[in-house]
Order: C-alpha cells, then structure tokens, then sequence
C-alpha cells in the first residue's frame, strides 16, 4: 500500500477519536448542565410566580374597595329605613339591601378565593427555593466530579492529537492539504474503505477501473461520486487481487 495512503488512513483514525472525546466531554457536562438549567428554571418560575402575586394583590385591592363601597351602601339603608313611610319605598329599599349584601357575600368569597390562591403561590414559592439550595450543593458536587473526569478526558486527548500532530508532520504539505480540504466537508467519511466494491463513503458502486487503482493502492484514489479517499484493507486486497 502506497506509504501516503496508509499515513492518510491513520490520520483518519486519530481524527475520529478526537471527535468523539466531544460528545464524551457533553455526557460529562451533561449532568451539570441538567442541574443548571433546572436552577434557572426554578429562577425564572420564582419570578412569574411573584409577578402572578403582585396581579392578584391588585384584585384583591379591588374587590376590598368594592366591598367598602356596597358596605356603604348598607349602612345608607339602614339610616334611609326610618324616614321611609310608603309600602312600596319599603319594598324598593329592601331589594336594593338584597342585591348589595349578594355583592357583599360574593366579593368576600372571592377576596378568600385569591387569598387562598396566594399562599398556594407563596408555598410554591417556598418549595422552589428549597429546590434551588438542593441544586446548589448538587452543583457543588458535580462540578468537583467534572474536574476529575475532564481532566483524564483532556490528557487522553492530548495524547491522541500529539500522535496527530506528529503524523501530519510527516505527511507532505501537499498530501495533508488534500486531506484536510476533504475532511472539512467529509468529516468522519474522509478516508472510507472499499467492500464488495462499494464505496463506504456514498455506498455507490465503483467501477472496475477505480476498483482496479484502489486495490493496487499506487495512488492516493477518490470516489468519483462523493469524493472521499479510497482504500481497500490490504488482507482483502490480496484476495481481491488473487481473484483478478
């Protein structure tokens, strides 16, 4: 196998284990980061809950003074009682009294109802607060365990990106541009086998010729449809040139 080739696949190789110390580095983050945004969340919950009791306040402030006013209104009835002397005056008195002392009973129901919805908001308030200082020693503790875990993680991949570097210093610049110019856009799929002929990249089929270039392994050979550098693994190799 072309010398090249065989610095390009192992280069490939360093490539894919550098990339996957990312998505090991989030589940690591990842309990932290849950515990975080459930603080945030309970913050932000704290505040919305605060705000609903400023509004309810305000309703109640309401109805307080409606129930003063319809007091009031009572209070003139009793006095208006005595200087009454028709039947009728009587009657018209009376209903009045009926409708402002259903106000009445209406408005101190519904004071009580958005009384009682408060200290519900105040409980939840409470009860967030006690979640918020959990979550803090939780915290506390991931983060200590994340030093620990991304420390290793990040001497594992130091270790990794010096055996890259290395390489990538003896691969000609010319042969390395090539490379990285694929990888920005190929990713993983940069360098991709050859099985049953097909090409691992796009699994299309190549043709014999390029088959033919691949398995002689002379050249540093592309798919003509997607692009990627091409290789057969040298025990199959020689099976597939026996065959030929």
């Amino acid at each position: 196998m072309n010398k090249h080739l065989k610095q390009l696949i192992e280069l490939s190789e360093l490539d894919k284990t550098i990339d996957g110390f990312l998505p090991e580095e989030e589940r690591i983050n990842g309990a932290l980061n849950a515990l975080l945004e459930e603080q945030n969340r309970a913050k932000r919950q704290i505040e919305e809950t605060q705000a609903l009791i400023v509004e309810n306040r305000a309703k109640i402030a309401k109805h307080e003074a409606h129930l003063a006013e319809q007091s009031s209104k009572l209070a003139q009835h009793v006095k208006k009682s005595g200087d009454l002397k028709t039947e009728r005056e009587i009657k018209a008195l009376s209903l009045e009294e009926d409708i402002a002392r259903e106000q009445v009973t209406f408005i101190n129901e519904e004071i009580a109802r958005l009384q009682n919805i408060e200290e519900d908001q105040k409980a939840r308030i409470d009860k967030l607060k006690t979640r918020i200082i959990e979550i803090e020693s939780q915290v506390g503790e991931a983060k200590k365990q994340n030093i620990d875990a991304l420390a290793a993680l990040n001497e594992k991949r130091a270790v990794i990106v010096a055996q890259k570097e290395k390489l990538a210093a003896e691969i000609p610049q010319k042969i390395f541009g090539f490379y990285a110019r694929i990888r920005r856009w190929a990713g993983d799929r940069t360098v991709v086998p050859v099985k049953k002929q097909a090409c691992y990249g796009c699994f299309m089929k190549i043709s014999d010729k390029v088959y033919s270039e691949v398995i002689a392994s002379q050249e540093i050979v592309t798919c003509p449809s997607c692009g990627c550098i091409l290789y057969v693994k040298e025990d199959e190799a020689v099976e597939d040139k026996k065959a030929a």
